[in-house]
């Protein structure tokens, strides 16, 4: 049976053929492997962060005034607008607070202790029991649990009946304590705003316990009298997809509108769930649109690869299609059968590329960054991969039939004329296509740094992909390639030159020769080129991106662990919580801290105070924020400390005495070993002789202990009253006060008198411009309410722990306290410890046994870890791996099959040097000197095209996982190591096989000569 023509005519040319074939199948495989993976990577990255967010992210809560009677259909509006929102009932908690009752035993006393009451549905889901049981409805007395804080204020015993009445209307209700409860996460966002629950007691004007938790049915029978309600809605986002985001948070912001139209006029609603949506779905949105980049580069360099096979095939067949054409076969019979013969290459990639995807993404899977976030991927070929896999394949057959199509119409004569000496210049470069190429990519950049991102704003008002933003770089890429081909020729005939003087033959034929036909060796060259800036710019922009996440964790943290919290509670003091941090295991330096928001010079600021000679163990600053190290800094900032009053061993009193001239109030100013300040009230003082017993056992709190030694820093009077410091006494052992200097505003301190100087600070670049100062100046600026003069000690860029175009000061802990201490303003409280640790996890697993203690974790290696494993951020570098991989595979096949049939070509000269006496290490020289020139002009122009593009681009297309722009700025990180690697891996892949076609041509012309 004879076969097709078409096909008799493929099996004549099978090297181009399965060159053209692998080039389509890579093509295809490769971006439906992309497709998928972009589709998988959105879905997993909305899933995860679902599973991350806290309960205050995702809960939507309703609140509003009840009663007995309204309660019921505000409970049914609220239920029913929730699930039409959601699209199907969500997770419900309503929650119940009463007004006041009277503690028992204290009717008619002026100031009462308070009791709360309370219904909570699910408590025994988010509490246990530590004794009776759970509350039951009816009975003459109502039956309550209480927390075990609450228990140990109001000595409440299990089984214990009382009276109480309630505060507005005298009302009395019976009660029975059945059950002491503990909840499971005290300090949880579910309880945000329940400080009762939490803490079992509220004190202000008045004391309130509780609440005392009973049954929704007895809440309402009993104590539903114009109380507030809380609906909080948990709904189930595990399932949710990209798409559903906007519409889900439209629906979700719209419920405070429907909720009054229902009938329910008084209900309020808040959440951050909507905002949380639409975040992700911009985030979504760019994160498919980055995407878009490294299919584009693959898009880029399959079609040039394609192109250059089938260039080469048509070369090859010049002379037959112009046979065939001498015989009769029109252009149309001619076109029939290139393009029969390219579908018969390209059709059975479509079929097997959406095969190959999920084991190529298996392998992408595997990357570090990928498993360590905890996404697994399980993407799988549906009718959309199918779709772009068969895309492809077409785009990719008519690139391959192309060149053969066009040259149809030239006869025999005209192919035969054709032949010889091949032009120096292409018709891109003569034509100036590459400058006009290069203007637009240069636009689409100048976009790109303009808007952030390649998403903007559509004329509906919504969020789109902008093409030309999305294509500047592949644009850049493709205009600096063609540029560089410019240099083909120059560099050529140079070369030539210079061996055409050496007595050596090798070098010189193989110089010619590319000089003689610079644009057979463009092609290859070009396409090498692309690949090699391809690979690079797929890693700088993972070693960018994994360098930023780290910058991003170091400037929100600041620290190791950074502690925050009350500057004191019931369980660790002011002067506790010091030393129960310090202990924490791994920790090698601490200092206490303020962090809060201020004014200076009219302009709101962070104001961050720490001790200046722990800067260098705890401050993490990058290095090009700021033009001064931080030991630089650490040394500047250290001004006029206050000087102390050191008190011996370690007592728990303190007898006071103080002379006054007036009734006054005062206070004393006292500090521990590890640098926490601490006001103790002294109560008013009376003209004379004053004598003041203090008990300083309250300052270290429940738990904690105090650092010693004790040193007293001052004594501040409310007002002017000319104090004088007779005397103290530690534990009843007098303490020789010596060195009590009085200031203008009649605060004594210790040491020498002295004027002070300047308050050396550390500014934001922003907040030193708008205040007119420089490194080195000073200047009296209002700062906190009044004026001090301050001096510029360095300025940063940016500074730690600040949010993006926040402005910020930095003081040495001591000085600041020192400046307070002198214009008798209060101390700082400590809001803040911060911690250098050798390993954080033994230090936060002690905090989370420790709820108690009240303290917020900001984590240095945790919120690194957070940052590397977001689906949403990483996504991109797994789509530039796969990227990167592919367009190796193009290089070193497209460089492959251009060797081989430059070779070919010229078989009957490699004969003629033969029989001229050239030997095999000759024709090898010749051979490695033409491919030399092309891989190391290639290489050179790759990795100058890719760091020149990448710099100009990475840092846009860094950002966070909501999609906003990046704190610190992105500092472009080329890993020299790994390219340096690449680069060789590459030369020595692209040298082997020089080295083989040598050996090939040098074997097949000793057998003809046979």
């Amino acid at each position: 049976m004879r076969a097709p023509l078409v096909v008799k005519r493929a099996l004549d040319e099978p090297l181009l053929l399965l060159a053209a074939f692998g080039s389509i199948l890579l093509a295809t495989t490769t971006l439906a492997a992309l497709t998928m993976y972009a589709s998988s990577i959105a879905g997993a990255g909305v899933r995860r962060a679902m599973e991350t967010a806290s309960y205050r992210q995702t809960t939507t809560t309703v609140s509003a005034q009840v009663d007995a009677r309204t309660f019921p259909k505000y409970d049914r509006i609220v239920r029913d607008e929730l699930a039409a929102a959601y699209g199907s009932p969500p997770a419900v908690t309503t929650s119940l607070r009463s007004d006041s009752y009277v503690m028992p035993g204290q009717d008619g006393e002026e100031l009462p202790e308070l009791l709360r009451f309370g219904g909570h549905d699910g408590l025994d889901r988010h509490a246990r029991l530590v004794g009776g049981r759970w509350p039951r409805t009816g009975g003459q007395a109502v039956e309550a649990v209480i927390s075990e804080p609450a228990a140990a204020g109001t000595r409440f015993e299990l089984g214990e009946e009382f009276v109480t009445r309630a505060r507005l209307d005298g009302r009395p209700v019976r009660v029975r304590v059945v059950g002491v409860f503990r909840l499971d996460d005290p300090v949880g966002e579910r309880w945000a705003g329940e400080e009762l629950l939490r803490r079992g007691v509220e004190r202000g004007e008045y004391t309130t316990y509780g609440p005392l938790m009973v049954t929704r049915e007895t809440f309402l029978a009993r104590f539903a009298t114009g109380v507030r309600a809380v609906w909080a809605a948990e709904p189930e986002l595990g399932a949710l997809t990209p798409e559903r985001l906007r519409p889900l948070a439209e629906a979700v912001g719209r419920v405070g509108e429907r909720l009054p139209a229902a009938g329910c006029a008084n209900c309020l609603t808040a959440g951050e769930l909507p905002g949380l949506l639409e975040q992700l779905g911009t985030a979504s949105l760019v994160t498919r649109s980055t995407m878009l980049i490294p299919v584009l580069q693959l898009l880029l360099l399959a079609g040039y690869a394609l192109m250059l096979t089938a260039r080469l095939l048509a070369d090859h067949r010049r002379m037959e299609v112009a046979l065939l054409r001498s015989r009769g076969a029109g252009a149309p019979r001619l076109a029939a059968l290139a393009g029969g013969e390219a579908l018969l290459v390209a059709l059975p990639c479509a079929v097997v590329a959406p095969l190959l995807g999920p084991p190529l993404l298996a392998l992408i899977g595997l990357l570090p960054w990928i498993r360590s976030s905890g996404v697994r991927l399980e993407p799988a070929a549906d009718t959309g991969t199918y779709l772009v896999s068969s895309g492809v394949a077409l785009a990719a057959a008519v690139l391959l039939a192309l060149p053969a199509v066009a040259g149809a119409r030239r006869t025999y004569v005209e192919e035969q004329s054709a032949r010889g000496r091949g032009a120096r210049r292409g018709l891109i470069q003569g034509a100036g296509a590459d400058l006009a190429l290069l203007a637009v990519a240069a636009l689409a950049i100048w976009q790109l740094q303009r808007y952030g991102a390649p998403v903007t704003a559509t004329a509906a008002g919504g969020l789109g992909i902008d093409p030309l933003i999305i294509s500047g770089p592949v644009l850049a890429l493709l205009a600096g390639g063609l540029l560089g081909l410019r240099l083909v020729p120059r560099v050529s005939r140079l070369a030539e030159r210079l061996t055409s003087r050496r007595p050596t033959l090798a070098p010189a034929m193989g110089a010619w020769q590319v000089s003689r036909r610079p644009l057979r060796y463009a092609g290859p060259a070009l396409l090498l080129t692309l690949a090699i800036a391809i690979g690079v710019v797929s890693m700088a922009t993972t070693s960018t991106w994994q360098a930023s996440q780290r910058d991003q964790a170091d400037h929100q943290a600041a620290a190791d662990l950074r502690l925050s919290g009350p500057a004191e509670g019931p369980e660790l003091g002011a002067l506790g919580r010091g030393t129960a941090f310090t202990a924490l295991p791994g920790v090698t330096a601490a200092s206490p801290a303020f962090r809060a928001p201020t004014e200076v010079g009219g302009q709101s600021a962070l104001l961050l105070a720490l001790d200046a000679g722990r800067l260098r163990e705890l401050f993490r600053l990058r290095p090009d924020l700021s033009a001064r190290p931080v030991a630089e800094l650490s040394a500047a900032l250290a001004g006029d400390r206050a000087g102390r009053l050191e008190l011996p061993g370690r007592p728990r009193a303190l007898t006071v005495r103080v002379e006054s001239r007036a009734t006054v109030r005062a206070r004393l100013v006292l500090s521990d070993a590890l640098g926490a300040w601490r006001d103790v009230p002294l109560g008013e003082l009376r003209p004379g002789g004053n004598r003041i017993e203090l008990d300083l056992a309250p300052l270290a709190g429940r738990a904690g202990t105090i650092a010693y030694p004790l040193s007293v820093r001052g004594l501040v009077p409310g007002e002017q009253a000319g104090l004088g410091l007779t005397g103290l006494s530690a534990d009843g052992r007098d303490v020789q006060v010596t060195g009590a200097v009085t200031h203008p505003h009649g605060v004594i301190t210790f040491g020498p008198a002295r004027e002070p100087r300047p308050l050396p600070v550390v500014l934001t670049s922003g907040l030193a411009a708008a205040l007119k100062l420089h490194a080195g100046q000073s200047a009296d600026v209002r700062f906190a309410g009044r004026v001090l003069r301050i001096e510029v000690a360095g300025l940063v860029t940016s500074m730690p722990t600040s949010t993006p175009d926040q402005q910020g000061v930095l003081a040495d802990w001591e000085t600041l306290q020192a400046y307070e201490l002198a214009a008798a303003q209060p101390s700082r409280p400590a809001t803040e410890w911060w911690l250098a640790t050798g390993g954080s996890a033994p230090a936060r697993e002690v905090l989370r046994r420790n709820p108690q203690w009240d303290v917020t974790t900001v984590d240095r290696r945790e919120l690194a870890a957070k940052l590397r494993d977001d689906p949403l951020v990483g996504s991109l570098q797994g789509g530039l791996t796969l990227g990167f991989a592919a367009a190796l595979g193009f290089a070193v096949l497209g460089f492959l099959v251009n060797a081989v049939v430059a070779a070919g070509e010229r078989r009957a000269e490699f004969a003629v040097l033969r029989a001229l006496g050239a030997g095999s290490r000759q024709v090898f020289g010749m051979l490695a000197t033409e491919q030399a020139f092309v891989i190391g002009l290639s290489l050179a122009a790759g990795t100058g095209l890719a760091v020149v593009v990448g710099s100009l681009v990475v840092p846009r297309i860094v950002l966070t996982g909501q999609a906003s722009a990046v704190t610190p700025d992105v500092l472009f990180h080329v890993p020299w190591a790994s390219v340096a690697l690449m680069l060789a891996l590459v030369t020595a892949v692209l040298v082997a096989i020089v080295a083989g076609l040598a050996r090939r041509m040098w074997r097949g012309q000793s057998l003809e000569e046979r």
